[in-house]
């Protein structure tokens, strides 16, 4: 359970993961070992997962995103393809689906050309039957700040 001080300090942190502890212990009231207990408390609860810096793509040369349904054999070669995803760099996301595929993936890659590869070296891949492929035209909404669900908000 969280209090809603907490839920404040998680949407500070989620919006801004290097403010200073005094700048969050001004924003809730409290002094700055305060916030500090309570940060390290939702740290060691898995609830922030960690501090990271977002990077913007296209500065870095990753200019295409593109989305991919994969289709694969219910065998044992689940694992392999799940090493595979692991080991891919421009593969950034991967995930378990319902639906038409079993297997959702986040693409960000350099060009068309370097997204033609990788997925012609997915379609190789042990245990992958199908892909269908998604290119990004525009992105309007990437990130938003999670809020906790009310029902482990303490009252």
């Amino acid at each position: 359970m969280i209090d809603l001080i907490d839920v404040q300090i998680l949407d500070i942190l989620q919006k801004d993961g290097r403010i200073q502890r005094n700048r969050i212990a001004e924003k809730v009231g409290l002094t700055i070992p305060a916030v500090s207990e309570r940060m390290r408390k939702l740290e060691s609860k898995g609830i922030i997962d960690g501090y990271h810096a977002k990077v913007n793509h296209s500065a870095i040369g990753k200019d295409v995103t593109a989305f991919v349904f994969v289709i694969t054999s219910p065998s044992k070669k689940y694992d392999e393809f799940i090493r595979q995803v692991r080991n891919e760099n421009d593969i950034i996301e991967c995930h378990s689906i319902t639906g038409e595929g079993s297997h959702l993936l986040k693409i960000q890659t350099d060009n068309n050309s370097t997204l033609e590869k990788l997925l012609s070296e997915m379609q190789s891949w042990p245990g992958v039957l199908q892909t269908r492929t998604y290119i990004v035209l525009s992105t309007y909404k990437e990130f938003s700040p999670l809020k906790p669900s009310s029902q482990i908000i303490k009252k």
